[in-house]
């Protein structure tokens, strides 16, 4: 039976990529996606969505809910956008319609319908900032704990971050929202840089894709994004999919090895240390934030076993 999935997603490059391969995947039944401001603003996001779900010749897929998910972070700033990382929407050099009317979609509380529909079966997997996930434990705990299971992308522990030397965007960009959903959430699995910058789209992967994938817009997407990191970094070997690999996590546990660990979240108003994730190993617990407590963490990922399930899925065909 496929997993139910509700996606919380700032909808760039890597969350689009998502998209196309929970839609591809017959194990994956992607019922909803929350559309947030973040890598881009809400209402590109949905643009985006609503272009993506075009690209595929489905009823099912039709039919997913978009819902209007966060345009400010709790902490009230005004969000900062990284076009030159994920283009105007989210999708590199394309520019989809944006005939999408934002105003009709003012929809959030629809999330409460969603799980009510799937009680104790529906995953949430948040890819992008957590305002819109912590917004639904401060409206709604006790439904929340219906819930069957959380998948978060965020966080770098002892590695480096992205935004900063120890801190990684989705938490960064709303420290408060993070803590909350850290604080509050069950049976929650971060999927973090330690794991996802090892989850490597090459340029051979994408070009084989191109060729005998059935979407074709996954090459200027990934493209795009090689760009911007290979001039961040020119000894990439290619684009990681942090928000795939996320996906991925719900139904490929064997991908993975874990730790559970307690986990803070710094949440100074500037500063490198802000947003960066703390993960206590000591054999006692006692870190000074009370709100911290015990989430999975995954800390290796199974590179081979990825590049499979990634190969077959976005190509259609079976790799071994």
């Amino acid at each position: 039976m496929a997993a139910k999935v509700l996606l919380f997603g700032d909808i760039g490059i890597d969350d689009t990529i998502a998209l196309i391969y929970g839609y591809l995947n017959d194990d994956i039944d992607i019922v909803g996606v929350v559309a947030d401001y973040g890598n881009i603003p809400r209402k590109n996001a949905i643009a985006n969505i609503e272009y993506v779900k075009g690209l595929f010749n489905s009823k099912e897929i039709e039919d997913v809910k978009i819902i209007t998910g966060a345009e400010l972070p709790m902490t009230g700033e005004t969000p900062i956008y990284y076009p030159e990382i994920h283009g105007e929407y989210g999708l590199g050099p394309i520019i989809p319609p944006t005939n999408y009317p934002e105003g009709d979609l003012e929809n959030f509380l629809e999330i409460v319908d969603i799980i009510k529909a799937y009680e104790d079966e529906i995953i949430i997997v948040n890819i992008g900032r957590l305002t819109s996930l912590a917004t639904m434990f401060i409206l709604y705990r006790t439904l929340m704990s219906k819930v069957k299971a959380f998948y978060v992308m965020g966080g770098a522990f002892w590695v480096p971050g992205n935004v900063s030397a120890v801190s990684e965007a989705n938490f960064n960009g709303d420290p408060v929202a993070a803590r909350a959903v850290l604080a509050h959430a069950e049976n929650l699995t971060i999927i973090p840089l330690n794991v996802t910058e090892k989850a490597i789209a090459t340029e051979q992967m994408v070009d084989y894709i191109d060729r005998v994938g059935p979407i074709k817009i996954v090459k200027p997407l990934l493209d795009y994004y090689y760009d911007f990191y290979k001039k961040r970094n020119p000894n990439v070997l290619g684009s990681p999919l942090h928000d795939v690999l996320t996906l991925m996590a719900t139904i490929h546990e064997d991908m993975f090895t874990f730790e559970t660990l307690p986990v803070a979240i710094v949440q100074a108003e500037q500063g490198t240390e802000r947003g960066q994730s703390i993960a206590d190993i000591r054999p006692f617990t006692d870190l000074e934030d009370e709100t911290a407590k015990k989430h999975r963490i995954a800390f290796n990922l199974d590179y081979q076993k990825f590049y499979i399930d990634f190969m077959s899925i976005m190509t259609e065909q079976r790799f071994e």
